[in-house]
């Protein structure tokens, strides 16, 4: 699989992401930089990942979204290529028009950033046949605007169609409002787009790709990504 990694000023994921993608893959991500105005020749995967793009000036993700590179990077999505938005990545795809919706600052208003658990809500996506449907896995995750919310026929279309990727549970899979610790709609803590190849979630699952990290629940997703591609 070849995947590249996008880095915009403020970024700060990105060597996480790349030993997610090595360790699943076996190959070294190629590093794309944000004034780039073309992807690489035959890139499967695009990643946007975690930090603060342009010091989250404006809005979480918003001037990121229109960096030059953000034009190819939708044009991959139109002629179905893989991307995936973690965090601030997210947040991006939502400002750009990629994904619906918008996050907005967690409930309480407070930075959180301990571990929470997802539900896998589907396993027949690019990124989830490595999973179990219904399967509890534990993710990091570390954002002051993870507040996902859209209006309420856009979440139920994204109900309808199976677009809600995980959600925020609690240890015995429940969702209840209380899982979802920065206020998030329906607990969703990840959504697709329509062709189901464009993954937004606001957890960190490149951080548990490995036991010295205290755990692997993350690493099914790349892995899936591998066999996908």
């Amino acid at each position: 699989m070849k995947a590249g990694i996008v880095i915009f000023p403020g970024t700060n994921r990105e060597r996480d992401m790349a030993i997610a993608l090595e360790r699943a893959t076996g190959a070294r991500p190629r590093v794309l930089w944000h004034r780039e105005t073309a992807l690489p020749e035959g890139i499967d995967l695009v990643v946007l990942c975690g930090g603060f793009s342009y010091g989250d000036y404006l809005r979480c993700g918003a001037i990121a979204a229109r960096s030059p590179i953000m034009r190819p990077i939708a044009e991959h999505a139109a002629r179905g290529g893989l991307i995936l938005g973690v965090c601030n990545g997210f947040q991006i795809l939502c400002e750009a028009g990629l994904l619906p919706g918008a996050l907005l600052r967690n409930a309480g208003l407070r930075f959180l950033s301990m571990e929470c658990r997802m539900r896998v809500e589907r396993t027949d996506t690019p990124f989830t046949t490595h999973y179990q449907r219904g399967q509890v896995i534990r993710a990091p995750m570390a954002h002051g605007d993870g507040n996902y919310i859209a209006d309420a026929a856009t979440l139920d279309r994204l109900e309808g169609e199976g677009r809600v990727a995980f959600r925020y549970v609690t240890e015995a899979g429940d969702a209840v409002p209380e899982a979802a610790l920065n206020g998030a709609a329906r607990n969703i803590a990840g959504i697709y787009s329509g062709n189901l190849r464009v993954l937004g979630l606001m957890p960190h699952p490149e951080d548990l790709v490995d036991p010295l990290m205290g755990g692997t629940d993350g690493l099914p997703l790349f892995e899936s990504l591998a066999a996908a591609a």
